[in-house]
């Protein structure tokens, strides 16, 4: 079966982002100031309708309990933050403090830094770390395309049943496809792909928004 896409253009992603609940003041200047900081990687930063889309997911679940696999400057910690349930908690892992001191201010800002936290280090040791039972709400995946894989290992006996895995970029510019990967982190997430499709463990769809995103509900 196939069916024709709409190819969003410039033009179609501004009327997106018109139509939707728009970013405010203090997430175009995180915008502006991660493309000053930054340069060509702010890219790494998720767009305004995936925030909104962050935000709105993690209100569904009732998330108390959240973590994030790769802060970067704050958008999706921002965002995560936000719908979190009263006494909601986001634990963030990261490796960088010069990005990451760019999402603490901007957390500050938004008066959400007594509800988030940063653990600088590898995530798989941080994550390891947490409680063993079910108990995490959400979780959000987006780092290094290499851990992956690990990160899922250490997260799905974590979560909560009704909990919700959230991974980013799984479709990797349309590279998921290419019979010969001519890159690592390529080939990581063609496997990953596989992994998360097969694990009887979480119901899966993979959404073709933004460069690919996996939802994951925990049975």
């Amino acid at each position: 079966m196939g069916r024709a896409f709409i190819t969003v253009t410039d033009e179609l992603h501004d009327y997106v982002v018109a139509h939707g609940t728009p970013p405010g003041d203090l997430e175009r200047d995180l915008v502006a100031e991660t493309l000053r900081a930054t340069g060509g990687a702010s890219r790494m930063q998720i767009e305004p309708e995936y925030a909104a889309l962050l935000t709105m997911l993690t209100r569904l679940t009732g998330g108390r309990h959240a973590v994030e696999v790769g802060t970067f400057t704050g958008m999706s910690s921002l965002a995560i933050g936000r719908g979190l349930a009263e006494g909601g908690r986001l634990i963030c892992f990261d490796i960088s403090a010069e990005y990451t001191a760019i999402a603490q201010r901007y957390w500050q800002r938004a008066g959400l830094d007594d509800r988030i936290e940063l653990r600088l280090g590898p995530a798989a040791e941080g994550l390891a770390a947490l409680p063993a039972e079910p108990h995490l709400d959400l979780a959000f995946i987006d780092a290094d395309k290499e851990g992956y894989a690990a990160y899922w290992d250490a997260l799905v006996p974590r979560m909560r049943p009704g909990g919700l895995l959230i991974v980013d970029n799984v479709l990797w510019s349309g590279h998921v496809l290419d019979e010969k990967p001519k890159d690592s982190s390529t080939a990581a997430l063609i496997a990953f792909n596989a992994k998360a499709a097969a694990d009887d463990r979480v119901d899966v769809v993979m959404l073709p928004f933004s460069d690919g995103v996996t939802l994951a509900r925990k049975r």
